[in-house]
């Protein structure tokens, strides 16, 4: 079976390559801001779906697409739309606990396979120098929650719950785990 990553994301591809896997990348095209769900597992769920089903598979492929969002208190926070909307974003975050749920889709012509995968992320209570520090770097701009634990966002981390890459966007072992099945 061929891989194909179904994803714009950089940091799934270096993921993945980060342990060798072999894979072709595959554009698909879904409008993300049509899906108005509020719960985050079936968010990430039905965003996971659509982009795979928006993406052509052919025999002996299996296709790999993800979403991830972040939430807390039961509101969504995905990518900002502005550096405003950022800064409110991780003022809201700051000082407390919140989830980061990635979910996977692996759909060859015959099967289907949904990953779920969450962690809890505890961020210091930050200052507003801090927070404006963050905001320097405008790598946030394309992240969940306006920040990447995997770059300048590391540093508004006290700790974490879970599987560290499933915040960077891909539960990579489980992924691995399940495609090695997909193979026997």
């Amino acid at each position: 079976m061929k891989l194909i990553l179904a994803s714009s994301s950089p940091r799934r591809r270096d993921l993945l390559n980060q342990v060798n896997i072999k894979f072709e990348l595959r554009e698909q095209l879904t409008d993300e801001s049509r899906v108005t769900i509020t719960e985050p597992v079936e968010k990430v769920k039905t965003l996971a779906a659509r982009k795979s089903h928006n993406t052509k598979v052919s025999d002996s492929e299996v296709i790999l697409t993800a979403d991830t969002v972040v939430s807390k208190d039961g509101v969504i926070y995905e990518k900002p739309e502005n550096k405003n909307h950022a800064r409110e974003m991780i003022k809201s975050l700051s000082g407390g606990v919140h989830q980061v749920y990635t979910g996977c889709m692996l759909r060859s012509l015959h099967k289907e396979e949904f990953i779920i995968s969450k962690t809890d992320v505890v961020f210091y209570d930050l200052t507003d120098e801090e927070i404006e520090n963050h905001l320097q770097y405008e790598d946030y701009m394309d992240k969940a929650g306006a920040y990447g634990i995997q770059s300048h966002g590391a540093l508004l981390v006290k700790e974490i719950h879970g599987d560290y890459n499933t915040v960077v966007g891909l539960p990579l072992a489980e992924v691995v785990r399940a495609l090695q099945k997909w193979q026997e």
